[in-house]
């Protein structure tokens, strides 16, 4: 059986969408210390462009910025237009974006329920999609989708959000087996609770230091891909044993618990 090659950041252009804060921007800037050239995807252009400087500046690297808008479905075209423009052939994607809001379902608008569908599967279907299809087309290249550990159980009081999270980890692990022998890989990172700007529209009563840094994530993330891996869990070992009660207990059991822990954790409010 001929051993994988070892994939090396070095030299490499990936994109990475939601670039501009927290897991996003821990993402790209651990891929420029690697290495990698960047294109840097998010809303807020002087976020990305503050922070291409800075990775141009201290990593010699390319960094590119798009500003998008993936709640917008015709984001991800826009996208790839611009990628066609700046003459940039992809070798990684990083589909970091996503929006979650805590709290009661019909508590909130249905336009704020429906924007982590949009963001977090629409957009997220369509770059692995429209991206993915040309490096299968060439046979190189990889996709690392950013799932969570919410993905393992029904979550009340993140219905949508960790709902829109399940059908990225089916989606990634599905693409994942029709992509063997193409030359082309998938691979979904699970984290759990990490300490960025996403928790503060939650009124989460997790201390930060209890979350895993998101400078930690990205770095087991990237060094996961590069050993081949197909599930990453790139935080706490607890966060990774915490999925295993979904694949013992009754559905409807695993449901109780992960409410009662999701209330406990403030997100009821």
């Amino acid at each position: 059986m001929t051993q994988q090659k070892r994939f090396d950041y070095k030299g490499k252009f990936t994109l990475v969408t939601g670039a501009s804060k927290g897991l996003g921007k821990a993402y790209a800037e651990e891929l420029a210390a690697r290495g990698s050239n960047l294109v840097l995807v998010a809303r807020s252009e002087a976020e990305l462009e503050t922070l291409a400087v800075a990775l141009r500046r201290d990593y010699k690297v390319r960094a590119e910025v798009i500003q998008a808008d993936l709640g917008d479905v015709s984001a991800p075209g826009k996208i790839v237009e611009s990628l066609e423009r700046m003459g940039i052939e992809l070798d990684l994607l990083v589909n970091n974006a996503a929006v979650g809001y805590s709290g009661k379902f019909f508590s909130r608008s249905l336009e704020e329920e429906l924007t982590p569908v949009i963001v977090n599967a629409h957009s997220l279907v369509a770059l692995t999609h429209l991206l993915g299809k040309k490096m299968m087309e060439r046979g190189s290249g990889g996709i690392i989708n950013i799932g969570s550990n919410g993905a393992f159980q029904p979550l009340a009081y993140n219905a949508t959000y960790t709902a829109t999270k399940a059908f990225v980890l089916l989606l990634s692990e599905a693409l994942a087996q029709e992509m063997k022998g193409s030359g082309v890989r998938m691979m979904i990172a699970s984290p759990g609770p990490t300490a960025t700007e996403f928790f503060t529209q939650s009124p989460t009563t997790v201390k930060r230091e209890k979350m895993d840094s998101a400078q930690s994530v990205a770095r087991r993330t990237l060094d996961d891909y590069v050993r081949g891996k197909v599930l990453s869990y790139p935080g706490r070992f607890s966060t990774r044993a915490g999925t295993w009660i979904s694949r013992i207990l009754p559905r409807e059991t695993t449901a109780a618990i992960a409410a009662h822990i999701s209330k406990s954790m403030g997100f009821d409010r």
